[in-house]
């Protein structure tokens, strides 16, 4: 990919994108659906599974589909309970929240059922009926 760290490839700036897995029936919904809240703080989206992301985060397709990521401008990722963490705290409304997922052991509750519902989203998705936006 040409171009700065801070251009994704469709030429918008960014601090950074949201990545999710387009595959998934509840991803594929939720996370354009806080695009306005993720574009405030900076971040666009993109899905896990444009070419663009598995060059940008140099992770094979199994480890780069298991989580929610944020991937900054400048190269970090952020990934799983984290990357809710890193946007909470960095809203208003989200502070209060941030805190409770950032100190235990109410951390190590947020990363379990994080962890839980990652693992099983897809089958979440298959049950609830909820098919990817590409499938709808």
């Amino acid at each position: 990919m040409t171009g700065s760290a801070s251009t994704n490839p469709g030429g918008a700036s960014a601090a950074g994108w949201v990545l999710y897995d387009a595959s998934c029936g509840i991803c594929s919904r939720w996370v354009p659906w806080w695009t306005p809240t993720f574009a405030r703080i900076g971040l666009a989206t993109a899905a896990l599974q444009e070419p663009w992301v598995a060059a940008r985060t140099s992770l094979g397709p199994d480890e780069l589909l298991r989580d929610i990521c944020i991937l900054l401008a400048d190269g970090r990722l952020i990934r799983g309970a984290d990357a809710y963490r890193w946007v909470l705290r960095r809203r208003w409304w989200g502070w209060p929240l941030w805190l409770l997922a950032a100190v235990p052991p109410t951390r190590w509750i947020f990363d379990g059922a994080y962890r839980l519902f990652a693992r099983n989203r897809h089958a979440v998705s298959q049950a609830c009926r909820i098919r990817p936006r590409s499938e709808s």
